[in-house]
């Protein structure tokens, strides 16, 4: 074998791992990049259902709590998000979720309140801190990661 081939073949093998290096590197960046979008994508996801249950689950208790006659539909909603949830969310989410809707069910259970009730019902432990603590946790952890 010529010596003069040597310092092509250097050559060429040189540029090749670098390269290669370079691909692998873009490559790298952009599956990091992709996961990003991903979580922050189901993050937002995330925070839409738990708005839409916390509107709703707020609007039923407070119906529950003036009426005792429910309309199964309107619960009917309510146990959607909480399905969907079962997809999205860890289990002291979907646990949290779960009691906020037993808690509106026994209110319509019970008997009505009035306005005279309502200083006695400040007192009383918001109906969905369970849940909104669990979201919260929830996402402060998918953001640390």
């Amino acid at each position: 074998m010529d010596m003069h081939y040597i310092p092509a073949f250097a050559a060429f093998f040189g540029s090749a791992s670098g390269g290669l290096a370079t691909v692998l590197m873009s490559w790298t960046t952009q599956r990091r990049e992709d996961r990003r979008h991903r979580a922050a994508r189901v993050s937002s996801q995330r925070e839409k259902l738990y708005k839409s249950f916390i509107e709703e689950g707020s609007r039923l208790y407070a119906e529950a709590l003036v009426n005792d006659k429910s309309d199964i539909s309107k619960l009917v909603g309510l146990y959607a998000l909480i399905g969907r949830m079962k997809i999205l969310s860890s289990d002291a989410v979907i646990e949290a979720a779960e009691k906020a809707g037993r808690l509106i069910i026994e209110t319509y259970l019970s008997p009505n309140r009035t306005f005279g009730d309502l200083p006695g019902l400040i007192d009383e432990v918001d109906p969905l801190r369970d849940f909104s603590e669990a979201c919260r946790r929830e996402l402060q952890l998918a953001e640390g990661r």
